[in-house]
């Protein structure tokens, strides 16, 4: 589930089917949050590289092996969080499509046979670690499949005016859970407990986070780092109360929104940086967001943009503070749809794409491993840079101690011949889809939707 809509200082909220749309909170800045420092997390999500796996699609197989088959590829391409898609039954009772939901869980505790087994499941985690990566899961807290074996429990969910077991919004493949229910917080705090002390996962994607209330969340979390205290918590939500003490990380989906409206809509590229400070003003100091511009929500990046304007959009997100998220086949070019419906049908990821798109791969191992190299790309300060295009292009430093890189966008097909408001001696990082050439900053060229990176030298 994700926010299609979203609007700053909106009041209201909007909501959608599971799997096809999110709510949106509303937007004005608390000044009892956004005077908090954001909770210590741990280095590696600082530094880390995201990639969502939708585990049925990502293999032939479309299993756990699968995915511990290319570990390697993961590894070299930068990544060091694995999150997996919902790898629990899929609710059949008021399906949709011919496969389901994998937002529509039947058992939290099980595993989906045609997935693998709980030791496919410790294998992949085991081979995850030996290369340094972590691995996340996804946990769909709000609602559960209509034959979950929750259903047991019918004081678990919650009731229409008839005392009936009702859905949120119109998500009527879905049963909604009511945490007014102490015994319910303790199952599902239970649950999240045996996942990690079982299977020594580092971690959860909370889905639909904003949907449960923020004290069961920072309550779980409490006795979730008693379990492992070095664990991650991401929520699928745009609500910065549920970073005071519960998350780790939530969705940059103004960020994301923003870009579609420069890339697709016409709009300024200045939206950019706005819509980056609105944000900040907003959350706890230092809170990290997951920067995406592709998931299972959208439409693939490469259909909304174009493939060079997916590159030219890949590069800003990775040369933002938070954490990059990589989508399933995204690093090949693939434009496999998974958004609804075909989330909820067989679809695999076309993976020979990558001979279509060759510098498509080339730049995501190359900008996850500058990102990797350099403390700078991954938490260092933002500083905005005015340009003389900015109608199209997005320019700004990324700093911290001694280390000093300028990132220019070109979020056009209109080609920059100009300069940027910045001084000192510069080396261009060689990219795969830019061409280096010889005029020195403040100077820049940029054709359309190219990116450039440099790095500053010493005097």
């Amino acid at each position: 589930m994700k926010s299609r809509l979203f609007a700053a200082l909106a009041c209201c909220i909007f909501a959608a089917s599971p799997g096809t749309g999110f709510q949106s909170y509303a937007q004005t800045p608390d000044p009892a949050i956004a005077s908090l420092e954001a909770r210590h997390s741990p280095d590696w999500l600082k530094a880390g590289t995201v990639y969502q796996v939708f585990v049925r699609s990502f293999s032939p197989a479309g299993d756990l092996n699968g995915v511990t088959a290319r570990l390697d590829d993961l590894h070299k391409l930068g990544v060091n969080i694995v999150w997996l898609m919902p790898i629990h039954p899929d609710g059949q009772l008021k399906k949709k499509g011919s496969l389901g939901s994998p937002y529509a869980v039947r058992d939290y505790y099980a595993i989906d046979p045609a997935l693998g087994t709980k030791d496919d499941m410790h294998r992949l985690v085991q081979e995850a670690h030996k290369r340094q990566m972590k691995v996340i899961i996804d946990i769909v807290a709000n609602h559960t499949a209509w034959d979950s074996v929750m259903m047991a429990h019918s004081d678990f969910y919650k009731k229409d005016k008839d005392g009936h077991i009702t859905y949120p919004y119109d998500w009527t493949d879905v049963a909604a859970l009511d945490y007014s229910n102490p015994g319910l917080r303790r199952y599902m705090t239970d649950m999240l407990l045996s996942w990690i002390e079982n299977f020594d996962l580092d971690g959860f994607r909370c889905d639909a986070a904003g949907e449960v209330p923020t004290d069961f969340w920072e309550q779980a979390r409490k006795e979730l780092e008693q379990a492992k205290p070095d664990i991650m918590m991401l929520a699928e939500a745009q609500k910065p109360e549920l970073m005071r003490s519960a998350f780790d990380m939530d969705y940059a989906w103004p960020m994301m929104h923003t870009v579609d409206d420069v890339l697709m809509n016409g709009q300024p590229a200045t939206k950019v940086r706005e819509t980056f400070e609105q944000q900040k003003s907003l959350y706890p100091k230092g809170a990290l967001h997951l920067r995406m511009s592709d998931d299972h929500d959208e439409l693939r990046a490469v259909t909304r943009y174009g493939f060079p304007g997916a590159l030219a959009a890949s590069v800003l997100m990775f040369t933002l503070d938070g954490a990059p998220l990589i989508y399933n086949g995204m690093e090949v070019g693939d434009s496999t749809q998974s958004r609804a419906p075909a989330l909820f049908e067989p679809q695999k990821i076309f993976w020979q794409a990558a001979d279509w798109h060759p510098d498509s791969l080339k730049l995501y191992s190359q900008i996850s491993g500058l990102r990797n190299q350099h403390a700078a790309l991954q938490q260092g300060a933002t500083v905005w840079l005015h340009n003389s295009d900015e109608q199209h292009v997005v320019t700004s430093l990324r700093r911290a101690g001694e280390e000093e890189f300028l990132v220019a966008v070109n979020l056009s097909s209109t080609p920059f011949r100009g300069s940027v408001e910045a001084r000192g001696n510069w080396k261009e990082i060689e990219l795969p889809v830019s061409k280096q050439e010889s005029e020195a900053i403040p100077f820049v060229s940029l054709n359309a939707f190219e990116a450039r990176i440099f790095q500053k030298q010493a005097q």
